[in-house]
C-alpha cells in the first residue's frame, strides 16, 4: 500500500536523502540532475522553488511513502516501514489538465509502488486539483514506465522525443 504526501517545506532534508541515495539508480533512465542538486543549497533552494510553484497552482508536488515489504515477494523488515520510496508529481496544471512524472527508488522498483502510486494520483487530481486528464512521455524503451501507465488507464496520443531519445506521449481522462 502507498500513501501519498503533498510536499511540504519539513520535507526536505529526507527529500535529499533519497535522491542522494538514488542518483546513481536514476540516472540510468533519466538524465541526471547535476551535483548543485544534490548540494544542501543547491537542494535547498530548488525546494523553495518547488514549493513557490506548488502555492501559484502550477504544480502538485508528492512523496510516495510505503512499507517496501509490502510490495511482491519482498521479505517484511521493520526497518523498512512508511518510508519514502518514490515521487509523484503533476506538473503545469492548466486548463484541468497536468503532465505526470514520477520516480521510484531503487530499493522499491518492481514491486508495484508506481502503478499503486500512479493509482491513487489519478483518484486524487479530480477531486484536489480539478483536473480532468492526465497526460504523460517515457521513452520507448521504458517498459516498465510504459506498462504502469497502461495498467493505469493512460493511451499512446504518439510518438515523440524525450531527452534526445525516441519516446510515446500518453494521455488519460479523469
Amino acid at each position: 500500500m502507498v500513501r501519498l504526501e503533498r510536499l511540504r517545506p519539513e520535507h526536505a532534508e529526507e527529500l535529499l536523502a533519497f535522491e542522494r541515495e538514488n542518483r546513481a539508480y536514476f540516472a540510468r533512465t533519466v538524465p541526471d540532475r547535476g551535483d548543485t542538486y544534490f548540494e544542501p543549497a543547491g537542494f535547498a533552494a530548488r525546494h523553495r522553488a518547488l514549493l513557490a510553484e506548488q502555492d501559484a497552482g502550477i504544480c502538485h508536488f508528492h512523496l510516495v511513502y510505503g512499507d517496501i515489504g509490502g510490495f511482491g515477494d519482498a521479505a517484511e523488515d521493520p526497518g523498512e516501514k512508511d518510508r519514502l520510496i518514490g515521487r509523484i508529481n503533476l506538473m503545469d496544471a492548466e486548463n484541468g489538465s497536468a503532465e505526470l512524472g514520477y520516480r521510484v527508488g531503487r530499493r522499491a522498483a518492481g514491486r508495484g509502488v508506481a502503478t499503486a502510486a500512479v493509482a491513487a494520483l489519478c483518484d486524487l487530481a479530480p477531486r484536489a486539483y480539478g483536473l480532468s486528464a492526465l497526460t504523460a512521455v517515457t521513452t520507448l524503451d521504458n517498459l516498465a514506465s510504459r506498462t504502469v501507465l497502461e495498467r493505469n488507464g493512460f493511451c499512446t496520443t504518439g510518438e515523440v522525443t524525450v531527452g534526445g531519445r525516441p519516446g510515446i506521449a500518453y494521455r488519460r481522462a479523469l
